[in-house]
């Protein structure tokens, strides 16, 4: 299983039947894929979304688990935001997202 199912799968488990977000949301890969989450769908599907997220897959694996700090990571330029305002408002959201992750 590579990293991008391994994660994908664990946002599966995460999301539910419903991400909670109210708003649709990709991680941007870098090439190395895509995963969209909207409503209690999770994919790796390429489409529209209200936030985009660009972040390495490496990078995001150590976002959701923790291991960096979301402000840091976009202040070191890990992590770019298509939309500031709404990151921000999803931001607690997003961390709920993450701490119901399998570890």
């Amino acid at each position: 299983m590579s990293a991008l199912q391994k994660i994908t799968g664990d946002l599966r488990v995460a999301v539910g039947q419903d991400s909670g977000l109210g708003k649709s949301l990709k991680y941007d890969l870098k090439g190395e894929g895509f995963i969209f989450i909207d409503g209690g769908t999770v994919s790796n599907e390429d489409q529209p979304a209200d936030l985009t997220l660009t972040i390495a897959l490496v990078d995001l694996a150590d976002l959701l688990s923790g291991k960096i700090n979301p402000m840091s990571a976009v202040m070191s330029g890990k992590l770019k935001l298509s939309n500031m305002g709404l990151a921000m408002q999803l931001q607690s959201k997003i961390q709920e997202l993450s701490a119901r992750m399998p570890k």
